[in-house]
């Protein structure tokens, strides 16, 4: 099993760093600007803080030949900043989250051996109540993603359905999400994947986290909806109502 790491960042490609001096630099700084991107961390993200990069990404009418990481990170960074998280290792996740659940094979738990995938959230708790303390890890991790990106992105199809059907609302997921990356936050393996501070932030202010995100879905981001997203809503309500 997998598990999502802060590590947008040291995923950009050349085309990421051309991106950054066409929107930042003349030719007579360029050099100095290259030299900055890559002389070390701080300065490199004191650039990818610029809102420049982020004016550039949003406004852009065209595709650009940026990577999916550098993508998200500018444009989560922004957002959490406006939002009062200033932490960029937990933007710097929630970019490789979405990176990851952008596709959709990725969005289902599979828990070995049998690897069948899991959809739903009740079935996730279940399969954590019964897992080792490894597994159970993971899957603690998982359901802390799985419910951010989902009512991050599809907020509004969940809260229509508790408001027509009676279905759990996003509070609920809320409160799921932000209990398993609690829970998360304390097992070893968090340290050493230096997940522990991410996850403590991401338990104490998923609210804040999923709102932002809410802004950049309705605005910027696309995501398909997923074909099992139906199901998994109304299941979850027969099970949890």
């Amino acid at each position: 099993m997998n598990v999502v790491r802060a590590n947008s960042r040291i995923r950009f490609t050349a085309e990421d760093v051309a991106f950054v001096l066409s929107v930042l630099a003349g030719e007579r700084e360029e050099k100095a600007l290259l030299e900055l991107f890559f002389g070390d961390e701080s300065s490199r993200d004191l650039i990818l803080d610029d809102p420049a990069l982020y004016e550039a990404l949003t406004n852009a009418n065209h595709c650009l030949p940026v990577s999916m990481p550098f993508y998200f990170y500018v444009l989560v960074r922004q957002v959490f900043l406006r939002a009062g998280i200033d932490d960029r290792s937990v933007a710097d996740y929630v970019a490789s989250l979405l990176v990851e659940f952008s596709r959709s094979e990725n969005i289902p738990l599979r828990v070995p051996p049998d690897q069948s995938p899991i959809e739903y959230v009740f079935e996730m708790l279940a399969a954590s109540a019964r897992a080792d303390e490894r597994t159970r890890y993971f899957i603690q991790a998982h359901i802390g993603n799985h419910t951010l990106f989902l009512t991050g992105v599809f907020n509004d199809r969940i809260e229509h359905r508790a408001r027509t059907r009676g279905f759990p609302g996003v509070g609920y997921y809320e409160g799921v999400g932000a209990g398993n990356f609690l829970a998360a936050r304390d097992h070893r393996l968090a340290r050493r994947h230096e997940l522990v501070e991410v996850y403590d932030r991401l338990a104490g202010e998923f609210v804040t986290a999923r709102r932002a995100l809410n802004d950049l879905s309705d605005r910027l981001l696309h995501f398909g909806e997923p074909a099992w997203l139906s199901g998994f809503l109304g299941e979850s309500s027969r099970l949890f109502n």
